[in-house]
């Protein structure tokens, strides 16, 4: 099953599981592209163990690229202190643009039968390059650049997209249950690494002995994670990226969501990099401070497993909307932050809403997509333009923020920016109401 067919299916095996009559008019394609008549099992070893090896490599991989706001705290203050906290920044920003857009490429591969070889040379990639980070001396900005930047967001990449594809091929009406629960492994990898990092880094232990430890367990995950997934079905032909992009060039909905989408992300990611930061500099105790990111990410736990029960009874869209106007505001609110109470009320607002966020984004692109057969086309390009928001977005609030650490400018600027990502989203609404596209439910009215 190619990785279009596999997206394609998460978001729809409940409505056709609710419809008994739909059951027997599904379109005949579907069955072309499976190497057995049965279908995907939904269950047995090999179905439950590729599940449990998918979470392990979303635990591993976005759940660390979330934790990457202990290394700024550390480069700034301990590590790097002859570099900018936008310089080293870079390195964040670079990963989370990479381990996105390198999917645009392993989605392909993997449609043509490399499931396998994606997922060992990605992890050997992303434990290469946390050993070798144990190997930088301080101040050696361009050695973490390359191994941590470079090299990390590539073999993210590798294996992100090719995670969620394979899942559908062992389950179908279990397909909804199974890809949340390994999605859960990204925020429950973003409470677990900050702690760890934070008793590595800041303890006896040491910079070079801490990513060490922390390299031996990412490793030995990913390795447990290769051992257990299994790939059942032949890959599908895929749906031209050219022809797919221009269509998308013509409708003007999509153009909105794809540009508010990604004006919002250059703001979306200043507390996900500065928050540990921001309260450490702020005279708040250390040992409280490391904690600020796993607040923020065990709320955004809780945004991704509500925000599908909250949008079927609000709509995709407008939930989505809500969700970037909160995430604006908190950002703003930043400026106020200057104790324990706010940390604890920013870190678990913004958390949730942004979690919220992150969950809807995919299913925003789902419903706005004619024909789901270009699905997986259609969220690679979307994803691609939104990277570039990821990617500017720690560097410019480094930038802002300056020697002197003016908090005030870079939450103004970021939380403004996302204020103007969340506007075009409204502006989309409107559209969508005056020309009374109301007709599809998901979008805006909620499943009724």
């Amino acid at each position: 099953m190619s990785m279009k067919s596999a997206i394609h299916n998460t978001f729809t095996t409940n409505k056709k599981e609710d419809d008994p009559e739909e059951l027997g008019h599904l379109p005949a394609s579907n069955s072309q592209t499976a190497c057995s008549e049965s279908g995907p099992p939904d269950g047995g070893f090999q179905a439950w163990g590729t599940a449990f090896g998918c979470f392990l490599v979303q635990f591993c991989g976005f759940g660390y690229i979330a934790s990457f706001g202990v290394y700024q705290d550390y480069y700034t203050r301990i590590y790097m202190t002859n570099h900018s906290p936008s310089a080293i920044s870079w390195i964040g920003a670079l990963t989370t643009f990479l381990s996105v857009n390198i999917t645009l490429f392993s989605g392909p591969l993997y449609d043509r039968g490399w499931f396998y070889q994606l997922m060992v040379v990605g992890s050997l990639l992303q434990s290469l390059s946390l050993f070798a980070l144990s190997f930088t001396k301080p101040d050696q900005l361009y050695l973490a650049f390359i191994v941590q930047g470079v090299l990390s967001g590539f073999g993210m990449g590798l294996m992100s997209g090719p995670t969620i594809a394979v899942v559908s091929q062992h389950f179908s009406r279990k397909r909804t249950l199974v890809m949340s629960l390994v999605s859960s492994g990204t925020p429950l990898g973003s409470m677990i690494h900050p702690i760890m990092l934070n008793h590595l880094l800041n303890g006896t232990v040491g910079f070079a002995n801490g990513v060490r430890i922390s390299a031996s367990f990412v490793s030995a995950l990913l390795l447990i994670a290769c051992l257990c997934m299994r790939t059942r079905e032949l890959p599908a032909p895929t749906v031209s990226y050219t022809v797919v992009a221009r269509k998308c060039s013509r409708e003007v909905l999509f153009i909105l969501m794809t540009v508010g989408s990604t004006l919002f992300q250059i703001g979306f990611f200043f507390p996900v990099f500065y928050l540990q930061l921001d309260s450490t500099k702020h005279g708040i105790d250390i040992n409280f401070s490391f904690y600020s990111l796993v607040i923020m990410n065990a709320a955004c736990f809780i945004g991704r497993c509500t925000s599908g029960i909250i949008a079927a009874y609000t709509g995709v869209l407008n939930f989505t909307i809500a969700s970037t106007v909160a995430c604006s505001a908190v950002i703003i609110s930043m400026m106020a932050l200057s104790d324990v109470a706010s940390v604890v009320v920013l870190g678990l607002t913004y958390g949730y809403f942004s979690g919220v966020y992150i969950a809807l984004l995919v299913p925003l692109v789902t419903v706005l997509t004619p024909d789901l057969s270009e699905l997986g086309a259609r969220m690679g390009i979307c994803f691609a333009f939104t990277a570039f928001g990821g990617l500017l977005s720690g560097p410019i609030s480094g930038a802002l923020l300056g020697p002197q650490y003016k908090w005030w400018i870079a939450s103004l600027f970021s939380g403004l920016i996302a204020l103007v990502g969340s506007s075009i989203l409204v502006v989309m609404r409107l559209i969508i109401y005056r020309r009374g596209i109301n007709k599809s439910p998901s979008i805006t009215c909620g499943d009724t």
